[in-house]
């Protein structure tokens, strides 16, 4: 079986796809992954072939960078369809000459979706964040910048979908995209029970198979409680919510460590106490194994692997999908009762094995059609 991955420049939407990936190349099928060279190591390590996305992104001004560090999701939609009409003769060529079976398409990755549509190929959506349909999507929130945003945003959104309707992609709206359809074979990456509103999507085409982490044992904790304080890999320029922390903990017997990307200069927080660690990279899995409570900004995969390891989460929640997430994880039970029953709801889930089953299958639907 050929399978053709698409996913955008980001950790948490990448990270869960690997085992996946290396699940399916074990068991014989060939996996072409078209991503960004940040992510090339790890994707030819799980044994897929690379194919660099990097050169198609669109030109991008300081004006839009700054949009886009803001996580705007009109100017991230608007990179995205210029990314998909510029990928368009390379994905059409690869189609025609390699023949995927199937085509599996991060949520967020219009490239991936649309391509599959327009060359009539069987495509399955892998979702790292919650599946969002018209009940469930009332667990996002958004703030008033974000809600401008999307309402300021539509003309733009509209005539770059207009762009693209002569090169064969017929999008009616932005909507169209984004949201689940009810059909759509759709891998998503935590548990029936976790997933808010599961009931109203259909098990024949959602898959639950939860978090797809490199699982590390937790180890016996040893001497003073470690808080670890992570904002992910996107919006963590935050060094007021660093001091904060920091100041907080200054002085306690409990040491701190912070995880603040590489975005972020850990000087600018100038000499920190004793108990306290800034890094802007950490094996985020190992340090969770030693760690009495994960402050996390509930990005999914963070959220997941601190369920997973049964950790305490204190929740700061930085957007729409994150409050989404946050609101989930507060309904849960508080704290260690909470976290330990959410680790073993998320352990018995079908896992890397049980989403290549469903991609085959998908496939195997599509080829006896």
């Amino acid at each position: 079986m050929r399978v053709l991955w698409f996913c955008i420049p980001a950790y948490g939407h990448t990270n869960p796809t690997i085992e996946v990936v290396r699940e399916l190349v074990r068991r014989g099928s060939e996996v072409r992954y078209y991503s960004f060279e940040e992510f090339r190591e790890r994707i030819e390590g799980a044994g897929a072939q690379f194919v660099a996305c990097d050169p198609f992104l669109p030109p991008v001004d300081a004006r839009a960078e700054r949009r886009l560090r803001r996580v705007s999701t009109t100017e991230m939609s608007v990179q995205s369809f210029r990314t998909v009409a510029n990928l368009e003769p390379v994905v059409s060529a690869d189609v025609a000459s390699w023949h995927p079976d199937v085509v599996v398409s991060d949520s967020a990755c219009f490239w991936g979706k649309l391509a599959a549509a327009k060359h009539g190929l069987p495509w399955v959506c892998s979702t790292t964040t919650f599946a969002f349909n018209e009940h469930s999507s009332k667990y996002m929130s958004h703030s008033a910048s974000e809600l401008a945003d999307l309402v300021l945003g539509l003309p733009r959104l509209n005539r770059e979908i207009r762009k693209l309707r002569p090169l064969g992609y017929h999008v009616k709206s932005v909507l169209d995209i984004v949201r689940n359809k009810p059909d759509d074979d759709t891998i998503v990456y935590t548990s029936r029970t976790f997933q808010p509103c599961s009931e109203t999507f259909d098990e024949g085409h959602y898959r639950f198979v939860g978090p797809s982490v490199r699982d590390v044992a937790s180890k016996e904790k040893v001497g003073r409680p470690l808080v670890y304080a992570s904002l992910g890999t996107v919006i963590n320029d935050h060094p007021g919510f660093y001091r904060t922390l920091i100041d907080a903990l200054r002085d306690t017997d409990v040491d701190l460590l912070i995880s603040c990307g590489k975005a972020f200069d850990p000087a600018q927080l100038g000499e920190l106490p004793g108990n306290v660690r800034v890094e802007q990279y950490v094996d985020q899995m190992e340090v969770l194994s030693q760690a009495s409570l994960f402050v996390t900004h509930c990005g999914m995969n963070s959220a997941s692997e601190g369920m997973w390891m049964g950790v305490p989460e204190l929740l700061f929640p930085l957007t729409g999908e994150q409050r989404a997430v946050a609101k989930r994880v507060a309904e849960d039970e508080r704290l260690i009762e909470g976290s330990t029953r959410m680790r073993d709801d998320l352990r018995s889930c079908v896992g890397p094995a049980g989403a290549a089953d469903f991609i085959e299958q998908v496939a195997r639907r599509h080829m006896g059609a």
